[in-house]
């Protein structure tokens, strides 16, 4: 399941074939030093934004076949060549990451989309091309899961969001039901915030529900990993649910036996 820096990654768990840690590692530890980049320590948004750009060099010299300069794009070179990654992907997630610096709110649900099309959704697409199942239908399941896993993230996470300055609840369905910044800031959590929590919840459940097809059609250890995968971001909402909603006090987090109960359910499914 995710984890704490970068938290949409799947990093190579016990389930994930031998074969592939090094390569999914690689790409955690650039996605995970980007993010950094845009989220971590104080410094000015030029600066971030400068050094992303410098990861988009680095990219630019895979592309031409050079030598990239960094250690960590010198590893990820090797295993993009070897299994024949394609690189926008990797521009995408820059893309998002860059928007992280500067774009703080989103205005409607659409524009959500969009960025969680370059900050999740990359992901899934690297993870298909390793395994080579990277077909049209399973790209499209597979955007289904990772911006369902971003948008839990975000419910999940909204206090904390609130700290470092975003809201990625879309403005207009914050005013349809009610709910101001003000609101959050206190963490205040009333009828009207708990109807518009349902509200995300239910549409990232049936997004996730809308990508699960994916579990069933890979194979063998990587078809576990991803119904594990998709069963912990179901439990989550299950929690955010049970806790009313009230993210502020209770932030929901998978227990160990949150994974007893995950597994039960991870057995292949049928549609």
């Amino acid at each position: 399941m995710p984890v704490d820096h970068y938290e949409n990654f799947p990093v190579a768990s016990i389930l994930m074939p031998k074969r592939l840690r090094k390569p999914v590692a690689a790409i955690y530890h650039f996605a995970r030093a980007a993010d950094d980049i845009a989220d971590e320590g104080d410094l000015p948004d030029t600066e971030r934004l400068q050094q992303l750009d410098e990861f988009r060099d680095e990219l630019t010299h895979i592309a031409n076949g050079e030598t990239p300069l960094s250690p960590l794009f010198k590893h990820l070179a090797a295993e993009i060549g070897a299994h024949h990654l394609p690189l926008q992907p990797f521009h995408d997630l820059l893309d998002a990451f860059s928007q992280d610096v500067v774009k703080k709110r989103y205005a409607n649900y659409e524009e959500l989309l969009d960025y969680c099309r370059r900050s999740a959704n990359p992901v899934g697409n690297l993870l298909l091309h390793l395994y080579e199942d990277a077909t049209p239908v399973n790209i499209a399941y597979s955007d289904a899961i990772c911006t369902a896993l971003q948008l839990i993230n975000f419910w999940q996470d909204v206090a904390g969001d609130w700290g470092i300055g975003r809201v990625y609840l879309p403005q207009d369905e914050m005013a349809r039901f009610g709910v101001s910044e003000a609101q959050i800031a206190q963490g205040i959590c009333n009828d009207k915030w708990r109807a518009l929590l349902k509200f995300q919840v239910d549409r990232a459940r049936a997004l996730m529900l809308q990508g699960a097809p994916l579990g069933s059609i890979l194979g063998g250890r990587i078809g576990l990993e991803m119904r594990m995968i998709i069963a912990g971001g179901l439990r989550i909402l299950d929690k955010l649910e049970a806790a009313d909603y009230d993210m502020f006090r209770q932030r929901p987090v998978l227990r160990p036996v949150d994974w007893v109960i995950m597994l039960a359910k991870s057995a292949p499914m049928r549609f």
